[in-house]
């Protein structure tokens, strides 16, 4: 049976996460400039901060309804509790450290956001117009722009074909859910396999099992014995009968 951790540490990363991602959405929010005008170049042409407003999914993806946001913003909060309930379940179930952190992870980046959606649209008046509240509305706020390729998609690509496309801007709440989701997709396999702790409690568990055995005295040997003994014996009394 595997050993119960505590789920402590794991929720501090995530709370830590969090902190990060608010910290970075507000900083950008109060001193930089959205758009091209306030773009700030960090690496060469290709790695930059680009103050943007997100008013769907991660990556810019939307929701094509008028209460779309809303769906989106309840269904984050409910997202939220049952990836932080399952991640302190399998803590308590004693499952692998690394996939512990990796929902950490997405449990930092489902909260980060979730707070932009649910209060931005109030306290930083981000709501888009016409929005039936500002409660649950508020849009996300982007600024890593990893600027590999801009331009129109070629017209035979089928949906996005004729669009003008470039590559996606996010936030750290957005990499978080990103990183958290490909460790759990490339490291399955160990996740869920014996740890090396594991491991030397089934050898000890062995070990104990054969030394037991080794103790068990042999039925069969002892039931043996007195056979052999009575067989001794009645070849000396025909041995008697025949000399006398």
């Amino acid at each position: 049976m595997n050993q119960s951790r505590n789920p402590i540490p794991f929720l501090l990363l995530s709370f830590l996460l969090i902190l990060v991602d608010q910290t970075s959405k507000l900083l950008v929010h109060k001193y930089m400039e959205p758009g091209f005008s306030g773009q700030i170049a960090l690496i060469g042409n290709w790695f930059k901060l680009h103050y943007v407003l997100n008013p769907g999914m991660a990556f810019g993806m939307q929701l094509g309804h008028e209460y779309g946001k809303l769906f989106l913003t309840l269904f984050r909060l409910v997202a939220m509790v049952a990836i932080g309930g399952y991640m302190i379940h399998l803590a308590r179930a004693g499952a692998s450290k690394g996939l512990l952190w990796a929902l950490s992870l997405i449990l930092a980046g489902a909260v980060g956001n979730v707070i932009d959606s649910t209060f931005y649209g109030v306290f930083l008046e981000n709501a888009p117009y016409g929005s039936p509240t500002p409660w649950f509305h508020g849009q996300v706020i982007d600024m890593i722009f990893v600027d590999f390729w801009e331009g129109f998609i070629p017209e035979w690509v089928p949906v996005w074909g004729g669009q003008y496309y470039s590559t996606p801007i996010f936030n750290i709440a957005d990499s978080c859910i990103f990183i958290g989701v490909c460790s759990i997709l490339i490291f399955q396999g160990s996740f869920h396999s014996h740890g090396p702790e594991e491991e030397e409690r089934q050898t000890e568990d062995i070990a104990k099992e054969t030394e037991l055995t080794a103790e068990i005295p042999d039925s069969n040997a002892e039931s043996e014995t007195p056979t052999i003994q009575n067989r001794q014996l009645e070849e000396d009394d025909s041995n008697k009968k025949e000399s006398i």
